[in-house]
């Protein structure tokens, strides 16, 4: 049991070459993409894929309300708003996968749920561990398995 969805379908949440100008075609390439700093337009893609309010909660999620100028204005973020883009991504990524439609995903990522403290998924998403918990569950409804 994979616990990272398609390589392709994660660099297509970010904009794809497009907007990542490089070549991503393993977890290794993105993972030297993350440590250097994502393109603050990855986040735009990212957020653009979710109805209001919930754009501004993923940039939220990703960078502080006070750095987000700043960031707009260097055109990159940090390693560490990074590294929470790419697990907003890959979430969303995933859901896509197991619930074959981007609706149905988008509607699971942001309902609260009492199987995760009756916090939303996408919520969970600030840290390693909550996204952790969100794949583990998204992954138990792929497989069928009790969650």
């Amino acid at each position: 049991m994979s616990v990272y969805p398609a390589i392709e379908s994660v660099v297509e949440m970010l904009g794809g070459a497009r907007i990542l100008r490089a070549r991503v075609r393993t977890l290794m390439d993105l993972a030297q993409l993350v440590s250097n700093g994502l393109p603050f337009r990855s986040l735009r893609a990212v957020a653009e894929r979710y109805p209001e309010p919930y754009r501004r909660r993923i940039e939220q999620l990703v960078v502080p309300r006070t750095t987000l100028q700043r960031r707009e204005a260097s055109g990159v973020l940090s390693p560490e708003e990074s590294e929470r883009l790419e697990r907003v991504a890959r979430l969303s990524a995933l859901a896509e996968y197991v619930w074959e439609s981007r609706d149905a995903a988008q509607q699971w990522l942001t309902t609260p749920l009492p199987l995760l403290g009756n916090e939303a998924p996408l919520d969970l998403a600030a840290t390693d561990l909550g996204a952790r918990r969100v794949e583990d569950v998204l992954w138990k409804l792929e497989h069928s398995l009790p969650v």
